[in-house]
């Protein structure tokens, strides 16, 4: 039998889930609604499967943003990636959006860049998302659209400006560490040798970074953040030679040589506290954001990060504990600017392991607690909807002043324990002041990790091929 194009594997992939959607969102029982959840019930605006939902007027409200930014409640719901690709999706098409920036490590996510906009890279020898959990992007939900992507990209004659897809984060330091090499084997091998000198301090732990701040903080290890950090600045002091290569290959490789330097720092500052090492990564994924909207004249970004990174961390409980993230400091730097997307199911399924590096098992999400902005949404209709929270007209001013109190707030990562939820998974927050926008949608499903065999045939750029 014959491959699908990914067009048809898309839409063929978009009719199941819509069926699914209809089974899942049937009619269900509402109590009498208390006043607050009256006034989102009046505010809502109604959508169905994140395939077919009627967007115009959110689009309409995000289309004028620097950078719109949208969360999710977990890391394994099939519908809030659904309807993320859909947003963004009509951004790029409908208002020239020009890249997406992932909750993911920037050497796996420059695969998926790679393949999108149809580049000739060198393949690098690992393996890209196969750390746990593999399945936060190694999923159907993703591969749709980064399908639907590269085919649109094809459209595109000037390399420069197809869309790209960028990672954010700062996990992948032996990855990183290993481009930063094969780049300067390339254009520079007298350096290579000496960034292989500087980056031996930290390559015994390359496997175990984790292990490496265990053993500074200890005094087993020396700190390689001299090496770290010189060997960042000596890539950006030959800045203008190494741009006259290839400018794209030398973003790649800074970057690369940013992550080994804040993550040599981050994997220390793991066993100081939270709030710094929390602050640390937060602080490292806003410095990329704004590197890559700096990269393009006229750039503007789609960010795709959990609510706890997306969501002003200053209306939470999170800024009470020193807290700050990339929501809070696009805020600060965007003003308005900034759209901050929000997501919120009340029960369902999702995809989540007990423990960390923990196998993925589908579990069941518990209905909200009360006294929630969950338990709100939950008491209103429909069962799916966009709540917009600016305070652009007196209806949404009174929506704002209602909701404003802190409530709880559910945040489910990788790992979900029902039997500990109000302890491990639930904050409080002002829903107003952390977010621009709200999707709400009753009841959810996990996502569908890929197999674990490629179907033949991909190219040798495809991003979640073995």
């Amino acid at each position: 039998m014959p491959r699908r194009s990914p067009s048809l594997r898309a839409r063929d992939a978009g009719r199941g889930l819509a069926a699914l959607w209809s089974i899942h969102h049937c009619q269900r029982e509402h109590t009498m609604p208390d006043p607050i959840a009256q006034r989102i019930q009046a505010a809502a605006e109604p959508v169905t499967a994140p395939e077919t939902a009627d967007l115009d007027a959110l689009i309409e409200r995000l289309g004028s943003a620097r950078v719109v930014l949208l969360g999710e409640a977990t890391h394994g719901t099939s519908e809030f990636y659904r309807m993320r690709a859909r947003i963004t999706r009509e951004l790029i098409e409908r208002h020239g959006f020009d890249f997406v920036a992932v909750e993911a490590d920037w050497p796996d996510a420059q695969r998926i860049d790679a393949h999108v906009r149809h580049l000739e890279l060198p393949r690098p020898e690992w393996q890209a998302f196969a750390r746990f959990p593999t399945w936060m992007w190694r999923n159907e939900e993703v591969r749709a659209f980064v399908d639907w992507l590269r085919e649109h990209n094809a459209e595109v004659d000037d390399p420069s400006a197809r869309v790209g897809v960028h990672g954010l984060d700062l996990y992948s330091m032996y990855n990183s560490m290993a481009a930063v090499l094969d780049y300067l084997d390339d254009v520079d091998p007298e350096t290579a040798d000496l960034a292989r000198q500087r980056y031996g301090c930290l390559t015994p732990w390359g496997q175990e970074p984790a292990d490496y701040g265990l053993a500074v903080v200890t005094g087993r290890w020396r700190s390689c953040e001299p090496e770290a950090v010189d060997m960042l600045n000596e890539l950006l002091a030959k800045r203008l030679d190494y741009q006259r290569h290839d400018g794209l290959r030398f973003l790649d490789a800074a970057q690369n040589a940013r992550v080994v330097a804040d993550a040599e720092h981050y994997y220390r500052a793991m066993y100081y506290g939270r709030a710094e090492s929390w602050n640390l990564r937060d602080r490292h994924m806003f410095a990329t954001l704004q590197s890559l909207l700096a990269h393009r004249d006229n750039s503007k970004a789609v960010v795709w990060e959990h609510n706890s990174h997306i969501g002003n961390a200053a209306a939470t409980s999170m800024g009470a504990h020193g807290e700050t993230n990339v929501g809070e400091l696009a805020r600060k730097t965007f003003g308005n600017a900034a759209v901050l997307v929000g997501f919120g199911t009340d029960h369902g399924e999702v995809a989540a392991a007990d423990d960390w590096d923990g196998p993925m098992h589908v579990k069941r999400v518990r209905p909200a607690l009360p006294d929630s902005y969950e338990a709100l949404c939950h008491a209103a209709e429909p069962d799916a909807f966009v709540l917009p929270l600016r305070a652009d007209t007196e209806a949404r001013e009174a929506l704002r002043q209602s909701l404003a109190p802190p409530r709880l707030e559910r945040a489910i990562g990788v790992i979900y324990r029902p039997e500990t939820e109000r302890q491990s998974h639930w904050l409080y927050a002002s829903l107003p002041a952390q977010f621009d926008e709200y999707i709400w949608i009753d009841r959810t499903s996990a996502v569908s990790p890929l197999p674990a065999e490629p179907e033949p045939g991909l190219p040798d750029t495809y991003p979640f091929g073995l």
